[in-house]
């Protein structure tokens, strides 16, 4: 199979100087992960939700941590994508993501984009469909974070690992977090604003209507406010088919692995699509 019999046609684009929480909208609205950035109707970038997920990071420059509507989307989106013609195929495309690390590749014939393939794309081909190996030779270690850790530390584990996290509770699993949880935050923008800030407010303080001054600390995000629950798991025998048809199914993109009623590991979409590229 090559690139035209899998890639998504149309695409969607904005420009550089289209802020990203509109580009965030057309992505919620379509159902898309990331959207094409053209100007003059040329390529010059791609915005994905991971650049849109880390950029909530508290540490990061104070133009970082703006509200989503006064940040230009030529600011977060990565320059000069990755590009691949119609004719490429399948395991060279599982290949390019493994080994550059990135989640879709736009199509271009004669110097226009006429498509765009993701690993969900790539997910549907003939090549993943017929891997037939048990989850547990696919695995891999699942790194972890509390329910009640900040926001900032889940964020720093992701990046690190360059992973999702499982949100565990007493032992147990209690959610997961996703550049999509991240990305998609309903309250983005209490977490662009004055979060975890002593906030002064003007509060009528005494009968004749005098006013005074108060303070008000907001409460810090933490894991459990953006994880997704409940967990999905997996005996370790599961064959990649069945795993497959269960994340189609509940509209995700891994499960977590068990063993002996105990978390062995966690088997992804990557984790497929580098079988794929062997």
């Amino acid at each position: 199979m090559f690139a035209r019999d899998v890639m998504t046609a149309p695409v969607f684009f904005v420009s550089p100087d289209a802020t990203v929480a509109h580009a965030r909208n057309l992505m919620v609205r379509h159902k898309i992960s990331r959207i094409l950035v053209m100007e003059d109707e040329k390529l010059t970038g791609i915005l994905t939700k991971k650049d849109i997920a880390y950029r909530l990071k508290q540490g990061e420059p104070a133009w970082r941590r703006r509200p989503l509507d006064r940040i230009p989307v030529g600011a977060l989106a990565t320059k000069n994508p990755v590009t691949v013609d119609p004719g490429t195929g399948i395991q060279t495309i599982a290949k390019l993501f493994a080994e550059r690390n990135i989640s879709s590749v736009p199509v271009v014939e004669g110097g226009s984009v006429v498509g765009i393939i993701t690993k969900t794309d790539l997910m549907k081909s003939v090549s993943v469909r017929g891997l037939s190996l048990p989850v547990r030779d696919v695995m891999e270690d699942v790194v972890t974070v509390s329910r009640y850790h900040s926001l900032d530390h889940v964020i720093s584990v992701m990046r690190e690992r360059n992973d999702k996290v499982l949100v565990m509770d007493d032992g147990e699993p209690a959610g997961i977090i996703t550049e999509t949880n991240l990305a998609f935050y309903e309250d983005e923008p209490k977490i662009s604003g004055v979060v975890g800030k002593d906030v002064a407010l003007m509060r009528r303080e005494k009968a004749d209507g005098a006013r005074g001054t108060s303070s008000l600390m907001v409460a810090s995000v933490i894991a459990e406010d953006v994880m997704t629950s409940p967990v999905i798991t997996v005996p370790a025998t599961t064959l990649l088919q069945e795993a497959i048809a269960l994340m189609d199914r509940h509209h995700v993109n891994s499960l977590v692995v068990m063993e002996n009623s105990t978390i062995s590991g966690i088997i992804k979409r990557d984790d497929i699509i580098k079988e794929v590229a062997k």
